[in-house]
This record gives structure tokens, sequence and C-alpha cells, in this order.
């Protein structure tokens, strides 16, 4: 499973990145609003960080304008992949976008039905929102296990993120079900490493390392 890192903050960015483990990142103007920065300028400091697909999300919900944006935001770098919602325009914006090689990641998808209109739109990748399905009392992961089938019964070549991750649950979920993608919140991504079991464990071996050496 490919691992995103959902954020815009740098160092966040910067952190999990040397540890090997990013192979793409997502943002949203949300995101990038909270770190106070020009849009533009953080989205191009997220690619020079990391070489991998950047979802960076238009602002626009008119279809013309979502193109332009779109156009405009694939001219930042190669790894560019424009991030639209799932509304009756965006289905037109992604279909055109497509159709000039730029590739989408369709998002706020809550159901099948979304996924694939989707990706028959011609999306790169789309987004089912998990934790936000979780949280109406649907089980969000199954809603994204859901996509993968119809993703692999009609032979789209279509990627599914699981987006929306809460925790590291979440995450154990996402790869059971072989979900093709977890963008994941840089809190969680800490919690994946740590266990208080490996943290006993080399306690004891540097004390048993410490009693050999006297």
């Amino acid at each position: 499973m490919k691992i995103f890192l959902d954020t815009a903050n740098l160092e966040q960015i910067k952190e999990m990145a040397e540890l090997g483990l990013v192979d793409g990142v997502t943002t949203n103007p949300s995101l990038i609003a909270k770190e106070g920065v020009d849009f533009i300028d953080r989205i191009k400091e997220i690619c020079e960080i990391v070489k991998g697909p950047i979802s960076a999300e238009v602002l626009s919900t008119e279809t013309e304008e979502m193109v332009q944006e779109g156009i405009d935001l694939s001219k930042i770098d190669k790894d560019i992949v424009v991030k639209i919602p799932c509304t009756e325009e965006g289905l037109k914006a992604t279909k055109s976008l497509k159709e000039k090689g730029i590739p989408v990641n369709m998002t706020l998808i809550f159901s099948p039905n979304q996924a694939l209109l989707a990706c028959k739109a011609g999306a790169r990748y789309i987004s089912p929102f998990v934790g936000r399905l979780d949280d109406i009392g649907h089980d969000g992961m199954e809603i994204a296990a859901k996509c993968m089938d119809l993703i692999c019964e009609y032979g789209f070549e279509t990627e599914v993120i699981a987006a929306s991750i809460r925790n590291t649950f979440h995450v154990e979920r996402a790869v059971s079900l072989g979900i093709d993608i977890a963008t994941i919140p840089h809190k969680v991504m800490k919690q994946l490493v740590k266990h208080p079991l490996t943290d006993i464990g080399i306690e004891k071996f540097m004390a048993d390392w410490e009693s050999t050496k006297k």
C-alpha cells in the first residue's frame, strides 16, 4: 500500500520524507490556510521535497474555472494531481482535464455510486472519506473496499485513496482490505511507528548490555 501524507506543513513533510515513507502528499485549501502561506508557493515547496503525486485542490466550483485552475496547477510541477470535488461540475472538469492529459484526484467521495461516476469521468485517483463516513454511522473503510471492487470489476485505471484517516486502526483496515493508498495525517503517521513493547524491548536490551559490560 502506498502512503501519502495529508498535510501542508513543510516540517512534517520533511520529517516523514527522511524516513523514506512518503509516496505522495495530499493538500487542500484549508490545510494550506492553517499554515498562513501563499497557496502556490507552498505547493511548489512541497514538490521540491517529495517526488511523487502531489494533490493540489481547485478553489472554483464551476467547470470552466476548475479546468483553467487545473491547467495552471499542472504547470507547477510534473507530479501535480489536480484535486476536484465530486459534483456535476467537477465530473465535467475531470473529463476535460483527462482529455488534456492532466491527472485528477476526485475528492469528497462518500458512496460507490460517486466512485463509479468519477472513474467513468477519467479520475486517476478517487478519495473516499472514511473518517467522515464513520462519523455519520457508516463503515467508511467498507465503502472504500466497495470502490476497489468496482474498479477491479470494470477495469478502470483508477486508484483508491483512503482519505480522512483518523487512527491507526483505519490504516490497519486499509492494508487488510487491499486499498491502493492511504493518505495519513502526521499525527497518525507518528503513532504507526510507536508501540510500548518496542520501547520496553529497547530498555531491556540496553539494561542487559550495561549489565554485560559490568
